[in-house]
């Protein structure tokens, strides 16, 4: 609930998901789990990111500036 932004569209599917705040899941993997960062990317990606659970998979925002060129 912590990382939770709002709601995201994705192409292609008639309702929204979830959206959440992609470091401040590692933030609190690191102070809840004790991971290091680098533990916690792992885990993230991993068992998170690369895990398709239906049409109502959440989406991970990395927040930051928008690449240029």
């Amino acid at each position: 609930e912590a990382a939770f932004l709002g709601e995201a569209l994705r192409y292609g599917f008639n309702e929204p998901v979830a959206a959440y705040d992609y470091d401040r899941c590692l933030e609190i993997l690191t102070a809840r789990d004790g991971m290091s960062r680098a533990e916690a990317v792992e885990f993230l990606e991993y068992n998170v990111l690369g895990a398709w659970v239906g049409e109502q998979t959440p989406v991970f925002i990395e927040r930051g500036p928008l690449p240029t060129g």
